[in-house]
């Protein structure tokens, strides 16, 4: 009984006795047993031992020495200091500028065309005209060369006038330069013609990966050699992979092969080395070309491989490659018609199945729908015309002659709908036009000019019969594919010379100007020059030693040339009873470079770099100038009547408007203008009152090709004064004026308004 006691007592403690028990066994095993080894008793305190070499003191740790060794034995070693070699960093990657670049993406195709010095002027400007703008780079290789290079081309010169050696230095530059940008190079003589789109549209279809020659074969001269070449004439096509594998024996190639002409010598190096012969078939297509004859006229020709030919030759001319260039232009314009017309088809087929049926296709097939207006303000207006007149004036008026672009609008529209009519009744019925009874146009900004003509005709059968009918037609004049047009480079570098002409009546307004001007441009080191043109009349200027009229102003521009003293303003006096813009640029033309970028400014206007940077990015030397339309604010009598005018106004309804009848600010080239003013010499010379019935935008306008570029300017702002208008001006120039102060009254509603109180009060 007690053993069983003694049992329940110790079972609740015996898992705990097991598990110390054992634990204390594991580490047992796990302790590594080293046996002490027998040593001096100095060396195994842990002490530090203490040592005495010439006078000096070195203490080394305990356990530093090796059993057995005698402290008297042993010497210290001085070990070098090494600095630790730092890494160099890595290496920056460089990334591609053009992820093609980084993929090995290239472009499709390389032209090169072969001239000479006699044929560059000529041929190879012929050549450049009918396909520069069809093919992405195209590269004239000729021996020697003028010293004038023709605009728009670029030719590499190899200066020996030898074929072989020309070859061989075309095929090197290629390498050099283009091979690993292109897939496919085509190689073409100066008095061939080329269908440039034919022969994108042959390596659209053709391998990248292929080694081919593919031209038109031809055997070498006298048989002894085997394989055929390409006949330079009708051009051929090298693919990359070719010109690399032939890369490493070009030198061999021409010190080895022994020819007469470049397209046999090229030949048989690519036979010889590149172990490749001329086709002209590749994967089932085929190189097509045509050799012209002597007297042969293209618009006569009838062959069928004329007609789908890649490639013309000889071209005796530039005019016969005009004339093959205009004919296969008509041709794949046709076709283009042709397939426009078939795709319309398939459409109209089509949508008879859908589930609203034709209704679906939206005539013209292929065009936009018309935009549909979700409120009453976005329904588009019609305009209503006849074939003298139209009903929507530009100036208001309710009635107006037809003239200019709108009547060769309407001119073109009317004949397009009879050919039409008459090419869907002939040979059943004539269609003649009597009169335009009815016509309406509006502009759809997402589809193009739409149109709907009322047309009385008179309708003549096979028998002779005839009688008037009326008949409505529906044509639309479709907006073609957004294009990106090229234009020449501008920069926002460029120097800008504001001019500012000042009479007696803008002297008042002079320091406003230059306060403005100042705190934007001489603070800010804008690259602009202002100088100023006062102007005299005869009388003022014979009182100017005594009393000169400009004499606070000219001291505010010393004043502010003191106060920068890197700045000048020049400034310079004319004598002249009517300042028109003309005379006035005719002096300042002659005092500044050809070069120069003008901004005529006006006293009112407050100037500032953005619009400055437009200036500059919107006058084209050669190519534009730039009229732009300033913001012009109401009188603030009536626009804020019994109001406080705000400190700031901002470009917002009742607050002004854009002034379209004023001209006076302009930005242009000196040599632009000087080119325009050439061309109004002999005007002048008959009557010298159109110097003052002018002023530069109409000089423009009617003695220059350049594109007048006229688009309002929200950063030219200017506050509202009451004009000067000089009566002693041209008529249209007094008259602008005048409507220009009228408008700039107030809008429409202020002025009623003010007539409004001031009915009410004489009432009252």
């Amino acid at each position: 009984m007690r053993l069983s006691m003694l049992i329940s007592l110790i079972r609740p403690i015996g898992p705990v006795v097991i598990g110390i028990s054992l634990g204390f066994t594991l580490s047992l095993l796990s302790v590594t047993w080293v046996e002490e080894p027998c040593s001096s008793p100095d060396w195994n305190r842990g002490d530090e031992v203490v040592l005495q070499l010439d006078g000096n003191h070195y203490s080394l740790p305990a356990g530093s020495l090796q059993n057995g060794e005698n402290v008297e034995d042993f010497e210290p070693r001085i070990v070098p200091y090494k600095p630790v070699q730092q890494q160099p960093p890595p290496k920056k990657m460089y990334r591609a500028k053009y992820i093609s670049t980084e993929l090995g993406i290239r472009e499709r195709l390389f032209a090169g065309v072969l001239t000479s010095k006699n044929t560059i002027n000529t041929m190879a400007v012929a050549v450049n005209r009918t396909i520069r703008h069809h093919l992405d780079n195209v590269v004239y290789f000729t021996g020697m060369r003028n010293r004038k290079i023709p605009h728009g081309m670029f030719v590499v010169t190899h200066g020996d006038e030898r074929q072989i050696w020309n070859m061989f230095q075309t095929i090197r530059y290629v390498l050099e330069h283009y091979i690993n940008e292109y897939d496919w190079f085509y190689f073409v003589q100066d008095d061939t013609y080329t269908q440039a789109d034919r022969i994108k549209s042959l390596v659209g279809h053709l391998s990248i990966h292929t080694d081919l020659y593919m031209g038109s074969p031809e055997e070498f001269i006298g048989g002894e050699m085997e394989g055929r070449y390409c006949y330079g004439g009708f051009g051929y096509l090298l693919s990359r992979t070719l010109l690399l594998k032939l890369q490493p024996y070009l030198e061999s190639c021409r010190n080895d092969i022994q020819s007469s002409r470049a397209d046999e010598w090229l030949g048989r190096c690519i036979i010889d080395y590149g172990n490749v012969n001329c086709v002209e078939e590749q994967e089932g297509l085929h190189y097509q070309r045509f050799e012209m004859g002597k007297n042969s006229d293209p618009n006569k020709e009838e062959d069928i491989r004329f007609k789908n030919a890649f490639t013309v030759h000889p071209v005796l001319d530039p005019a016969q490659m005009y004339r093959l260039h205009n004919h296969f232009t008509e041709i794949e314009l046709q076709r283009t018609y042709d397939e426009i017309e078939k795709l319309q088809a398939e459409i109209k087929n089509i949508s008879e199945v859908a589930f609203d049926g034709n209704r679906s296709a939206h005539w013209p097939i292929g065009i936009n729908p018309p935009f549909e207006p979700k409120t009453r303000f976005e329904v588009l207006r019609w305009d209503y015309f006849t074939e003298d007149q139209v009903y929507t004036c530009k100036d208001g008026s309710p009635k107006c002659e037809l003239q200019g672009i709108d009547k060769a609008d309407v001119t073109n529209v009317i004949e397009i709908a009879m050919g039409e009519l008459n090419k869907k009744y002939k040979p059943v019925l004539h269609l003649k036009k009597q009169q335009l009874i009815n016509g309406y146009r509006r502009f759809d900004p997402t589809r193009g000019m739409e149109y709907t003509l009322d047309l009385q005709l008179e309708v003549v059968n096979q028998k002779g019969r005839s009688r008037s009918i009326t008949k409505r037609v529906h044509l639309v004049r479709p907006l073609s594919d957004i294009e990106i047009i090229p234009m020449p480079y501008v920069t926002e570098a460029t120097r800008v010379h504001i001019i500012l002409a000042v009479t007696v009546h803008d002297r008042d307004y002079v320091n406003q100007f230059l306060e403005v001007y100042a705190t934007n441009f001489f603070e800010m080191s804008e690259n602009a020059i202002l100088s100023f043109l006062f102007i005299y009349d005869p009388f003022q200027a014979q009182q100017v030693n005594q009393n000169d009229i400009f004499a606070n102003v000219k001291a505010k521009i010393a004043a502010y040339e003191r106060k920068y003293p890197v700045t000048k303003i020049p400034w310079i006096s004319v004598k002249t009873e009517a300042p028109s813009q003309i005379k006035i640029m005719d002096i300042i033309s002659k005092k500044h470079q050809v070069d120069t970028l003008f901004f005529v400014a006006n006293v009112n206007t407050n100037v500032n770099s953005e619009f400055l940077n437009r200036c500059r990015m919107n006058t084209i030397n050669n190519w534009q100038v730039f009229f732009p339309i300033h913001f012009q604010d109401y009188n603030p009598d009536i626009a804020y009547h019994n109001q406080q005018p705000p400190p700031t106004i901002d470009l917002i309804k009742d607050a002004g408007h854009f002034d379209r009848d004023i001209f006076d600010e302009a930005c242009f080239y000196n040599s632009d203008y000087m080119a325009a003013r050439t061309k109004m010499f002999s005007d002048v010379q008959e009557n010298e009152e159109i110097l003052e019935a002018l002023d530069v935008y109409d000089m423009f306008i009617k003695y220059s090709n350049l594109h007048v570029f006229r688009a309002v300017e929200p950063a030219l702002h200017q506050k509202y004064r009451h004009k000067f208008c000089n009566p002693r001006l041209g008529e249209e120039i007094y008259h602008r004026c005048i409507q220009s102060n009228l408008e700039g009254l107030g809008s429409q509603s202020q002025l009623a308004m003010l007539l409004f109180e001031q009915e009410q009060g004489n009432s009252t």
